[in-house]
């Protein structure tokens, strides 16, 4: 017999199969005769390709060997009489983000899913000023954050879609006196010294002193910080204060990561767009990219996870 592809194409299917029953389901053909087919091509090259178990087969050294001359051979077959397309510039999507957790798994999944896109990002604290490069025309897409009751509001050139919306935890240094309890009362944090982000022009931190006056007090002392969050958290695990985070932050060694009981206070991620510049395509890939990359981050945060487990889906925006 003579090597045709059609046999090179059974000898990939097996492999990429790891079964010769599922192999010929995807070609279409019966068992027996990609068996008969496969026993063929190995009597003509003179050896065994695959090892036999119970649980499938997988190619021999020589046979992995074939399999790539195999997939080489098809791609150049496959290759013939397509002509390159002209380099077309690929158009550039501008986006605009807070301090979100999700930005940087939503753009590596968005590059993959949208690879016809380039992507340029800035960093803008406040979801404010993040409507307000949207609204002007200074942004195409944006991640955003608001909190219930106040949502983000915007005009009709705008749209948004939730995310997700999650409790905010708080940070403690490791010998803090309540270090040992599963979920810390707001109260019970009245005398200790904050550390908040500032005004976001959305609701923070007034959801915060909101929350504190429902919990009867006053914090005694916040110290305002926007930058690395790594700064915050040595000042934390040096016993310097307290801080409301996000609960899939990862703590550094000497901080203790716990919700608040009640959960009185919760955060919602948006994704904002303009729709005269993107597409609806081009919004459910960068949806589908945030809630995987969100999901990935939950999968990484044991605090959060034991909190859900019995107390919230982690899938509800």
């Amino acid at each position: 017999m003579e090597l045709e592809l059609r046999h090179l194409r059974v000898l990939c299917a097996v492999a990429d199969a790891g079964s010769v029953g599922r192999a010929a389901t995807r070609l279409g053909y019966s068992q027996p005769a990609v068996s008969t087919q496969l026993r063929r091509i190995e009597r003509h090259l003179g050896e065994p390709l695959f090892e036999r178990g119970t649980s499938g087969v997988r190619p021999t050294p020589y046979g992995a060997e074939v399999v790539a001359q195999a997939r080489d051979v098809l791609a150049r077959a496959d290759a013939i009489g397509h002509r390159p397309a002209a380099a077309r510039p690929r158009r550039t999507l501008r986006v605009a983000s807070t301090n979100s957790p999700v930005l940087s798994g939503t753009m590596s999944r968005a590059r993959t899913r949208l690879p016809a896109l380039s992507f340029t990002v800035t960093s803008v604290y406040a979801s404010s000023r993040i409507v307000e490069l949207l609204e002007e025309g200074g942004a195409d897409v944006a991640i955003a954050a608001d909190y219930p009751g106040r949502e983000l509001r915007h005009s009709a050139a705008v749209r948004h879609r939730g995310i997700v919306t999650e409790p905010t935890f708080v940070a403690l240094p490791d010998r803090h006196r309540l270090r040992q309890c599963a979920q810390i009362q707001l109260a019970d944090l009245a005398e200790d010294e904050w550390f908040l982000t500032p005004d976001d022009g959305a609701g923070w931190p007034g959801v915060f002193y909101d929350a504190c006056a429902a919990a009867g007090f006053t914090p005694v002392a916040v110290h305002e910080f926007l930058g690395d969050p790594a700064q915050v958290q040595s000042m934390i695990a040096d016993g310097l204060g307290v801080s409301v985070v996000q609960p899939t932050l990862r703590p550094i060694p000497h901080v203790t990561i716990k919700p608040l009981a009640g959960s009185p206070l919760w955060c919602r991620y948006v994704l904002a767009w303009r729709p005269d510049a993107v597409t609806a395509d081009v919004v459910d890939a960068l949806f589908q990219s945030a809630t995987a990359a969100y999901r990935d981050l939950v999968a990484q945060a044991p605090h959060l996870r034991a909190w859900a487990s019995s107390t919230w889906n982690v899938a509800g925006a």
